[in-house]
């Protein structure tokens, strides 16, 4: 078999098993979704030597044409290609410069063996597959991929014109160029995407830890709110049952018609402040369990500083505020606008589905911005929630934009998802003359 042909067959064979299959490609993403990037244990790095299947293709010259130049040259190629290996492997585990030293000198020894043995452009594809992972620019690797591509070219047009052990063909050559090309193309699409995902598992670490920062602090501040409404409560009341209870007491002991009907009035008052006591005191509980529509941007606000998303909040007239927080408790004041006109339950609903928008938003949207807005028009009442972010697709219904739906569709509201340049949620509650 001449050297052409076991050069081509080579070259399908590395085409085809060099490029991960889709289901490797998933398994990638999932496990990138569910596990944080930790660092390599030294298990985890043994895999990377299963890689070194493919130089397997350096043997097929000496196997199919042996020459005891061709089993030397190839063998030391092949222990040098090793200790490289073992040191980019390291390198790139450290995140250490020196992998791309390493890269060069597998480019290089490519280079070098090439004339004389074709399978060696392996080398070479090993090159262009590991340059993606390491630098993030893609325009970088890519003028690194031209300039790789115009040496091979010139090595090839240079031993062309030779004869005997150092000659290349032309054909060797384009077949050469052809592997760096879609390998190494292909691992462009493959890192990004595993910078990608590492990037989201890195956003869904982040959007939990602002979560429970956010209701640690929550949790904290109602306790705060609890004991004071209970002091300013139950301080006073119980300061009065106490006084009226006492003069009861002496009434009492006087034993006359006049002080025990004053007595007895004031042992009823003691049992309406009791009552009216007891009042308060749910009404207070009741304060903590729902924290409201204002708390609630409030907490979307720290949410997405934390992810880096700037929110602002436009008023009736869409005119835009960037301070959220102060306008957040003005919008929502029913004494100020008649935007603010919401049953308990409309409240609770809206409040529900702006968790579950900045929820999305952190963690699909890749947005820098959200705008908030509350606008009554002709009847109605609408909340606009959208954001600039760069996905290219609309946002999938899953189960928490189904339970939103299906939230503002049991109190007489509809939903709507718009995607453009970025994703608008548009929900539509009809005017009632129910106030809080």
């Amino acid at each position: 078999m001449s050297r052409q042909k076991s050069f081509f067959l080579y070259s399908l064979l590395l085409t085809h098993y060099s490029i991960p299959s889709r289901s490797y490609t998933a398994h990638i993403e999932k496990t990138a979704m569910r596990n944080p990037p930790i660092p390599p244990k030294p298990r985890a790095r043994n895999w990377a030597w299963l890689w070194l299947a493919y130089t397997g293709f350096l043997f097929l010259d000496p196997i199919l044409d042996p020459h005891l130049y061709q089993w030397l040259g190839t063998v030391a190629v092949f222990a040098t290609f090793l200790l490289i290996f073992r040191k980019y492997v390291l390198c790139a585990d450290l995140g250490e410069p020196t992998q791309f030293w390493m890269i060069g000198a597998t480019f290089l020894l490519g280079l070098v063996a090439f004339p004389w043995n074709q399978g060696a452009s392996c080398l070479m594809v090993y090159a262009f597959c590991f340059l993606p992972f390491a630098i993030e620019s893609v325009r970088r690797v890519l003028a690194l991929y031209v300039l790789g591509v115009l040496i091979i070219l010139g090595e090839g047009t240079y031993f062309h014109s030779w004869h005997g052990v150092f000659h290349i063909s032309w054909i060797n050559t384009f077949v050469a160029i052809f592997l760096v090309l879609v390998i190494g193309g292909g691992n462009i699409f493959f890192a990004e995407q595993k910078r990608f995902n590492m990037a989201q598992a890195k956003a869904e670490r982040d959007l939990h830890a602002a979560q429970e920062e956010n209701l640690a602090l929550a949790a904290v501040a109602e306790r705060e709110r609890i004991a004071r409404d209970l002091h300013d409560v139950l301080g006073h009341t119980l300061s009065v049952i106490v006084l009226k209870a006492e003069l009861a007491g002496r009434l009492i002991t006087l034993n006359t018609e006049e002080a025990s009907a004053r007595a007895t009035a004031e042992i009823a008052d003691v049992e309406r402040t009791a009552r009216t006591a007891l009042v308060e005191v749910r009404e207070a509980i009741g304060g903590y369990r729902t924290r409201g529509l204002a708390a609630e941007i409030e907490a979307a606000r720290r949410t997405l500083d934390a992810a880096g998303v700037t929110l602002t909040v436009a008023d009736d007239s869409g005119t835009t505020h960037p301070d959220a927080p102060r306008l957040a408790s003005e919008t929502w004041d029913a004494d100020i606008t008649p935007a603010a006109n919401l049953s308990s339950s409309e409240e609770t609903v809206l409040a529900l589905a702006l968790r579950e928008a900045v929820t999305n938003i952190v963690r699909h949207a890749r947005a820098t911005t959200c705008t908030l807005r509350f606008i009554t028009d002709s009847g109605t009442r609408r909340l606009i929630v959208e954001d600039n972010g760069a996905s290219p697709a609309p946002p999938r219904e899953g189960n928490g934009l189904r339970g939103m739906r299906a939230r503002i569709e049991s109190i007489g509201g509809h939903l709507q998802l718009q995607h453009d340049q970025g994703t608008r949620i548009l929900i539509t509650l009809p005017q009632t003359a129910e106030v809080r």
